[in-house]
């Protein structure tokens, strides 16, 4: 029997701007809601991403951080 698909937790989230959009993108062409779609991605993690790709694009997105937050 599949598992009931509950929102349970509700959390403020700050996101980039183009983050957001990619992920309307994403939401949209999945069929889904935002909610819906990161709790896709998250349930699916370690099965969506490439984890060398992971790790390089998150050593350049924290190299780039100070200078985007300002």
């Amino acid at each position: 029997m599949p598992k009931r698909f509950r929102l349970t937790r509700r959390f403020p989230v700050a996101m980039t701007e183009d983050g957001f959009r990619r992920l309307k993108a994403f939401s949209k062409d999945a069929g889904l809601d935002e909610g819906e779609a990161l709790s896709f991605l998250f349930e699916n993690f370690n099965s969506v991403i490439n984890e060398e790709n992971l790790i390089h694009r998150l050593r350049l997105f924290n190299a780039e951080l100070d200078d985007r937050k300002r």
